[in-house]
């Protein structure tokens, strides 16, 4: 099985699935396209019409999109734990899920990920809407699981994953967030697998101008 990533310092899209299977072990070969280099898409559309990251090839199946990755290793390879068992929770983790998947453009633009940065940037008032919404989320669902880690739900999983670029975005940034927010955000960077991702991002050298928003922060 081979996961198709680009640079771990920018691909917030590629942590996803990846942190998800290696935080479950579940064992994948690692392959990493370079977004800065030339002939970006006729590269990854070697892998996938799609012709982004992250994909994933299973044998003789591909899929190509980070939530549909994620969907499957927990259906084919975790018996469902990447979801929290109670009912409800999933179908909340599900919403936020989502949510995170297909919403927060104005954070999205105005803070790349950016592991190796340290930034300010002048957020516009919708990215301050979508930083209070995560702030939001945050507060209301994280709950310690069983070792004493903040987690969405009490429960490592997809959820946590799909917001990990995030907060990877407000270490980088430093926006104003709430205590209980701060309080997840600091434990989430500890996650192993995170810890493992963000030392391979800093080892990296390549820039990608559009990725490099704000300016250092003293």
């Amino acid at each position: 099985m081979r996961l198709v990533i680009g640079n771990k310092n920018y691909s917030s899209w590629s942590l996803r699935p990846w942190l998800l299977m290696h935080a479950f072990g579940v064992g994948f070969d690692e392959h990493i396209e370079w977004l800065g280099e030339p002939n970006l898409s006729s590269r990854l559309r070697r892998f996938s019409d799609s012709a982004r990251v992250p994909v994933l090839n299973d044998g003789d199946l591909t899929v190509w999109d980070s939530l549909a990755i994620c969907e499957y290793i927990n259906d084919q390879y975790l018996g469902g734990k990447a979801w929290p068992a109670k009912a409800a929770d999933k179908a909340l983790a599900r919403a936020v899920t989502a949510e995170m998947h297909s919403g927060f453009a104005a954070l999205r633009n105005e803070m790349p990920m950016n592991c190796r940065a340290s930034r300010h940037v002048e957020s516009s008032s919708s990215a301050k809407a979508d930083i209070a919404r995560v702030d939001e989320i945050w507060s209301k669902y994280a709950r310690e699981d069983s070792e004493g880690n903040l987690r969405l739900f009490g429960h490592f999983g997809i959820a946590d994953c799909f917001f990990a670029p995030v907060v990877m975005r407000f270490l980088t940034y430093e926006p104003e967030l709430s205590t209980s927010a701060r309080a997840y955000v600091n434990s989430m960077r500890k996650h192993p697998s995170l810890e493992q991702w963000v030392s391979a991002a800093l080892l990296e050298t390549e820039i990608v101008d559009i990725d490099e928003a704000g300016v250092d922060r003293e």
